[in-house]
């Protein structure tokens, strides 16, 4: 059902739910050649790029947050480095098509020029283009803000999502506006967005990680949900939700992944073990679904899990 108004659910009420309906699965690991030794994770889905499949991730040595982004073909059972397209120096890559044009998307940190080493903010660009090899920058987002995405809708008009911190959205909430066209879309229009109210609690935070544009009209989100224990762990979880783009209507959050249905791997740091990040969702037309996530800021692992996005397409998108 889509509603308006929510009452928020906790990660753990969110959690017991989809405990008690998940199929048992258990995700794959990507191995990955061409990136000497360093670790890849947070990466996209794999997507078409002239007229093959390429994957991007985010390569990244274990002691340090500096990372680039590489772009990866798969060869027998591991993903290899294209060398001949760009390394872009990026986290969190993440992309959509809109029209015919692809669109790319990262996370670029801002280092303090008097104590090197230390990041003192960052900014979510995005760049266009026909395929990889040429694409241009067109779109920087507002300091401090990750998890900017963009999907095409139904009447021609792009949907953006946006994740603002500190006043307007504490430790990170959701919002969403409706832009004419690229060019339409503005660091002061992603700044100003209305926040989708009644997602998360306050001590709890989210993001949208990828959106799809569903046949009733709906946009289909795929994204996390998080919170930080008292030791100072944290704890991240993949969910969808459904909206409509025009009301603002949505259904309430469901994950659909945790970090036990992937195999126990390394970890960045002690305080990310439970964490996976989700990457992007190929939807299989069968009524499964590849989930693509990072896990515990080392790893990447693909999953097949129920199309989470199916449910969303079976209903009115009115209010109701």
């Amino acid at each position: 059902m889509l509603q308006i108004h929510h009452h928020p659910q906790t990660c753990e009420q969110l959690l017991q739910a989809y405990r008690v309906n998940k199929e048992p699965a258990i995700g794959v690991k990507l191995r990955f050649e061409g990136v000497d030794g360093r670790d890849v994770y947070n990466i996209t889905a794999a997507f078409p790029d002239a007229g093959a499949s390429v994957l991007a991730g985010r390569v990244e040595a274990r002691d340090t947050e500096f990372s680039c982004v590489k772009f990866f073909r798969q060869k027998d059972s591991r993903w290899q480095v294209d060398e001949a397209l760009p390394e872009l120096d990026w986290q969190d890559p993440f992309y959509t098509f809109i029209g015919e044009e692809l669109i790319l998307g990262g996370v670029c940190v801002i280092e303090d020029k008097d104590n090197p080493g230390q990041i003192v903010s960052w900014e979510t660009v995005f760049y266009r283009g026909a395929n990889v090899a040429v694409l241009q920058p067109f779109l920087v987002g507002p300091s401090h803000m990750k998890d900017i995405r963009l999907v095409q809708l139904a009447d021609g008009a792009i949907g953006v999502f946006t994740r603002p911190q500190g006043k307007k959205g504490g430790r990170g909430k959701i919002g969403f506006f409706k832009a004419a066209s690229l060019e339409a879309i503005t660091q002061e229009a992603i700044a100003g967005a209305p926040l989708l109210e009644g997602m998360f609690m306050d001590e709890e935070w989210g993001g949208a990680n990828e959106a799809h544009l569903l046949a009733n009209g709906l946009i289909g989100v795929l994204g996390h949900i998080a919170w930080l224990d008292e030791a100072g762990h944290r704890h991240y979880y993949a969910m969808t939700f459904a909206l409509n783009p025009d009301t603002l209507a949505r259904t309430t959050l469901k994950l659909v992944a945790e970090r036990a249905d992937f195999p126990d791997g390394p970890a960045k740091r002690s305080d990310l073990q439970d964490v996976i990040f989700s990457g992007g969702l190929i939807r299989q037309g069968n009524g499964n679904a590849e989930l693509y996530v990072g896990a515990s800021d080392a790893e990447a692992y693909v999953i097949s899990i129920p199309d989470p996005l199916l449910e969303y397409e079976g209903m009115h998108p009115e209010l109701e």
